[in-house]
């Protein structure tokens, strides 16, 4: 019974006539969810849809990192963005920074991410997933991921960061809408070559920090969900999920999580270590479907006309 109150007091429950507020409370581990946090959320999530008083719901966290639906006011990564992401009302503040940072873990970009990155403008959704790169609150605006910005002292933050993703969309596009991850890295050494930008620069080093099978297999995630829904995006990527914790093809989410998150020695050894090592037929495995004999199943999920059919980008 203590067992069972430690982890409810995990995510704390308020009821305000119509409004129910979910706070995830584990400010020491950055809020990131634990097991019993999902089956909770899960939980509390079915009895709001059995109850029709229910109107609205806002999830936030305790602490420095924060994942609202209706306020993103911290940290929004990994868990936090899957719970966050797909709500209808995403408010940024100043104080947000948004990351997918999976393929430097030698994992990659999931809940969801395939549907909602692909929907961004060009190929932002490409940059994003696949350098890792951080984004402000601002810019969470600037691309569709926010759909309200409320600063707490200026707008000029806002007006200088929508001037600066202006800037540089252009190049995104261009070098991010190639067909191979080689061919988009090829494109910027060009591009850096002929500007010297430190941008490009940075971005080339993002991509060839990160971990090669990730790489490969976020891109071509992102690229399918450009054509799919979202019930179909989240079937995909638990295929990918399982196979890559099988590690039969490579353990480089293993490998990733050692060396950034354990040992953080920031040296991670990629298996293969070249993106031209990894071949068409290594990345088809992560997509196949899930072997029956393996006594498990694809993803099964619920109806639900709920979900949204896109996000609308601000530039």
């Amino acid at each position: 019974m203590a067992s069972t109150n430690r982890e409810n007091d995990q995510v704390l429950v308020e009821e305000k006539s119509f409004v129910r507020v979910f706070t995830l409370n584990r400010p020491k581990q950055l809020n990131a969810l634990s097991g019993a946090m999902v089956s909770r959320l899960s939980e509390l999530f079915h009895a709001c849809a059995d109850d029709s008083s229910v109107k609205l719901i806002i999830l936030k966290g305790k602490g420095r990192a924060a994942i609202n639906v209706s306020i993103l006011n911290g940290i929004v990564m990994g868990g936090g963005v899957g719970a966050s992401i797909h709500g209808r009302f995403r408010v940024a503040t100043e104080n947000t920074l948004f990351a997918m940072p999976e393929t430097a873990l030698g994992h990659f970009t999931d809940v969801g991410a395939s549907y909602f990155l692909s929907r961004l403008p060009g190929f932002f959704g490409e940059y994003v997933g696949l350098t890792g790169t951080s984004l402000d609150g601002a810019e969470m605006l600037a691309c569709g991921l926010a759909t309200h910005f409320v600063p707490s002292e200026r707008l000029s933050m806002l007006e200088e960061a929508l001037v600066k993703a202006d800037s540089t969309l252009k190049m995104i596009n261009k070098c991010f809408s190639r067909r191979t991850v080689e061919e988009i890295i090829a494109n910027l050494e060009i591009e850096v070559a002929d500007k010297n930008d430190d941008w490009i620069s940075s971005t080339i080093r993002s991509l060839m920090k990160a971990s090669p099978i990730s790489l490969k297999i976020s891109l071509r995630s992102i690229r399918e969900g450009r054509l799919e829904g979202i019930g179909k995006c989240l079937v995909r990527e638990f295929r990918i999920v399982y196979h890559l914790l099988q590690g039969v093809v490579s353990k480089d989410h293993i490998e990733g999580c050692r060396a950034i998150l354990i040992d953080k020695d920031m040296k991670p050894k990629w298996m293969p270590s070249k993106i031209e090592s990894v071949s068409n037929e290594m990345v088809d495995c992560y997509f196949s479907k899930i072997d029956d004999d393996d006594d498990r199943e694809d993803l099964k999920l619920p109806v639900n006309s709920n979900l949204p059919a896109y996000v609308i980008a601000k530039l």
